[in-house]
């Protein structure tokens, strides 16, 4: 069965814990306990209805204050696809969640509160979203039921996200808009007669439709995560390649070139978890066996023949800043793309997007939660490729080297 992973965003309280607690319970992936649960807490709090958000909000924290702060990855299903819905936190401080939880989606749902409609933090997710490259994007307008299911709100609703799709929407994205009220079921699973002027289809429906999107790439790149020598008598000259094909596919035969020393060779044979296999594909673990002997370690790159990528020592890129410390010129990071890793000094900070207008402004440093443009001096060359034409070589992450936290990510426009 098909899977499609799914974000949620939001502000806080627009009701995307509530929401995907809905999607939980009228899809059966509740157990009787966890029902038990929620009825007794809905109870025990005066509440005259399910309070579904209990479903996800898994830490104390988030119970006591009634809001999400960690990135939940919930599972369930229909007969017809599974999902894996990643539950971000609204408020502007977790902001880098939010960007953690979109970076491997294929959708994401942007709820609203129908009473506030269009604010500073939808806009945030929403660039967040085309920065990410998310090609489905469903605008869900909340808690319609507090505005009597007024089809003018919507309209209002739907006509400013409109005028902001037109602004700063990217070509080959699809967007939907859909009213609900996930507290009381309105449009969630089935039609609504609340919301009867509204042609689309319920919300389950919609996600139900959403065609899978792939990395279609071509380069093909295996990054050498371990190198496999025996050395036992039986497997005396065996020497393998293991790793992540990151893009593309790899096959019996394809002459390869290893980066970043630029030697040569072909495949000999191919293992996948111990058999023997033509062809890997991309995102799939396997060992390759070259027909040379060629000195290669951990973090080098196994790339094929249609590999068309960048193997420079200077890119840039927009940043999503991680840390309190702020990013600064001249400042030095651990770069960490898949296993590829190089020691980078920050070259410039160049411009920091204004999310209340959607633009750039000319900045010199970045702080905690900004998003922002700039360029980077790397002393290890890696194989590269800009996140719009390959998300699976264009995205990385900045590893601040006195805490080892993770300080940023960014993704590559040109390299």
């Amino acid at each position: 069965m098909e899977l499609i992973k799914i974000a949620t965003a939001g502000s806080v309280d627009d009701g995307k814990s509530t929401l995907i607690g809905r999607l939980l319970y009228e899809t059966g992936a509740l157990k009787t306990d966890q029902i038990e649960h929620i009825e007794e807490k809905s109870a025990s709090r005066g509440f005259g209805y399910l309070d579904l958000s209990l479903a996800t909000d898994g830490l104390l924290t988030e119970r006591e204050q009634g809001i999400t702060i960690d990135v939940s990855h919930i599972f369930f299903s229909t007969p017809k696809r599974r999902f894996i819905i990643a539950d971000s936190p609204g408020h502007v401080e977790y902001t880098r969640n939010m960007v953690t939880g979109t970076s491997t989606a294929q959708a994401s749902i942007i709820l609203l509160d129908a009473r506030k409609g269009v604010i500073e933090q939808t806009k945030r997710h929403f660039f967040i979203t085309q920065l990410l490259g998310i090609k489905h994007i469903i605008f869900a307008v909340n808690k319609m039921d507090l505005v009597e299911y007024s089809q003018t709100v919507f309209d209002d609703i739907k006509s400013t996200l409109l005028t902001l799709v037109e602004k700063h929407g990217q070509e080959g994205v699809q967007y939907h808009f859909t009213p609900v009220s996930a507290l009381l079921n309105e449009n969630i699973v089935v039609a609504s007669d609340k919301l009867g002027w509204h042609q689309g289809a319920p919300l389950l429906k919609l996600i139900e439709s959403l065609p899978v999107e792939k990395n279609n790439a071509n380069d093909g790149v295996l990054q050498i995560q371990y190198v496999i020598r025996p050395k036992r008598e039986e497997l005396h000259d065996y020497r393998g390649f293991a790793g992540n094909v990151r893009s593309g596919s790899f096959a019996v035969g394809d002459a390869i070139t290893v980066h970043p020393s630029g030697r040569k060779s072909y495949i000999k044979a191919i293992e996948k978890y111990g058999i023997n296999v033509e062809q890997l594909n991309a995102g799939e673990n396997g060992t390759i066996l070259l027909v040379d002997e060629i000195d290669a370690s951990r973090g080098d790159s196994i790339l094929n023949e249609k590999a068309n990528v960048t193997q420079g020592k200077n890119l840039s890129a927009t940043f999503c800043w991680m840390q309190d410390t702020p990013l600064l010129s001249g400042s030095k990071y651990w770069l960490q793309q898949g296993v590829q890793r190089s020691l980078v000094k920050v070259q410039n900070i160049r411009s920091k997007m204004d999310l209340e207008a959607l633009e750039h402004r000319q900045a010199s440093q970045l702080d905690l939660n900004d998003i922002g443009k700039g360029a980077l001096a790397l002393a290890q060359p890696i194989t590269t490729k800009s996140y719009k034409e390959n998300p699976a070589l264009g995205a990385f992450i900045l590893i601040d080297p006195q805490t080892f936290n993770t300080a940023g990510v960014g993704f590559i426009e040109n390299a």
